[in-house]
């Protein structure tokens, strides 16, 4: 995979570089190990096999790259109660894929609505202080169309994300748009 636009938010970028330089390291040495694979779809309304990367595929290369490398899952368990309402739920839970040192990592190839709830999330471990940065690896627009589920794709993140201008998320991320590297 290659790496072909970056977004910085609220100094995401520089956080990584200037704090966290061995990780922005490891995570674009991880983006040159990961190679996307294509799987045969079938087209039903067109009467012909079209080949398509898996996201499936993707996301266990990067996990297993990340994990060998000590990046583990953080998970943040709690009860919900709300004012004025007697029901509670516990173990309900906030988590993120792959953190070491402060910084969190997500690689998303769901629904933009995932896309963006990673944001919240970011934002939740960093109140919490468990945070300093959110990095947020998601597949560019071209790279979404030759994809196999119904993925979203990076430039609707940062497009909104530009338009919210500097009211969400109050937390430095890096948005990592990727493509295949061919």
């Amino acid at each position: 995979m290659k790496v072909v636009y970056e977004y910085s938010h609220f100094g995401g970028s520089e956080v990584l570089t200037v704090r966290y330089p061995q990780h922005e390291q490891a995570i674009y040495e991880i983006l040159t190990k990961v190679k996307a694979e294509r799987i045969v779809k079938y087209q039903d309304d067109v009467s012909f096999q079209q080949l398509l990367y898996s996201p499936e595929n993707m996301y266990a290369q990067f996990r297993h790259y990340f994990n060998a490398i000590g990046f583990e899952e953080i998970r943040d368990t709690y009860t919900i109660s709300i004012p004025n309402h007697d029901h509670e739920i516990p173990g309900a839970y906030k988590q993120v894929d792959f953190v070491k040192d402060k910084v969190l990592v997500e690689v998303q190839f769901g629904k933009y609505a995932f896309m963006f709830y990673d944001m919240a999330k970011f934002q939740y471990f960093f109140n919490e202080n468990k945070a300093d940065v959110g990095i947020e690896i998601v597949p560019c627009h071209s790279l979404q169309k030759q994809m196999s589920s119904g993925v979203s794709y990076g430039e609707q993140l940062v497009y909104d994300i530009e338009r919210l201008k500097r009211h969400f998320p109050a937390v430095p991320v890096k948005i990592m748009l990727i493509e295949v590297d061919e």
